[in-house]
């Protein structure tokens, strides 16, 4: 196994949402997004009742109307990363007194070729540390960059 890329899984059975809680994902469940070109570099992202604006920089031809597609991304692996922390220490009893989770990609190319993830929390290090294992096991975000998975275009409408 590659110590840079480890292997992980998603382990938890049995856990009823609260009503106003999303559900655990299942195997073989999925989850849309949809994105609208609005013209230039920007697009608006749809998740559910939830909207965003994706954009480039001015000096690449966007209007700076929000963040880049990369940032979202690195944004969706770091509060993945922290809301999974954050579980792991409910459910162990531990009392978080705050937490931060910052990526950081190094672009190789059209992509990362490694990202970091840099924890700060005034929880002492022995106690955050053990959390570290089980919060890698239950973030989706992780796990999907862990396992690669592919990728499949499809069209609707006119043919290309």
């Amino acid at each position: 196994m590659n110590p840079r890329r480890p292997r992980l899984g998603f382990m938890v059975s049995g856990v009823k949402p609260h009503r106003r809680e999303r559900a655990l994902a299942r195997s073989g469940d999925s989850n849309e997004v949809v994105a609208r070109w609005e013209g230039g570099w920007r697009a608006t992202v749809t998740a559910g009742p939830f909207s965003f604006t994706v954009d480039e920089p001015e000096g690449v031809g966007g209007t700076f109307a929000g963040p880049m597609p990369t940032e979202y991304f690195l944004g969706s692996l770091a509060s993945c990363y922290a809301l999974a922390l954050a579980w792991c220490a409910r459910k162990r009893g531990i009392e978080l007194p705050d937490l931060s989770v910052s990526a950081t990609g190094e672009y190789d190319g059209p992509s990362f070729s490694g990202i970091r993830l840099r924890i700060r929390s005034s929880l002492p290090a022995e106690r955050l540390q053990p959390l570290l294992a089980p919060a890698s096991r239950v973030c989706y975000v992780s796990n999907t960059l862990a396992r690669t998975p592919r990728v499949e275009v499809e069209t609707a409408g006119a043919d290309i």
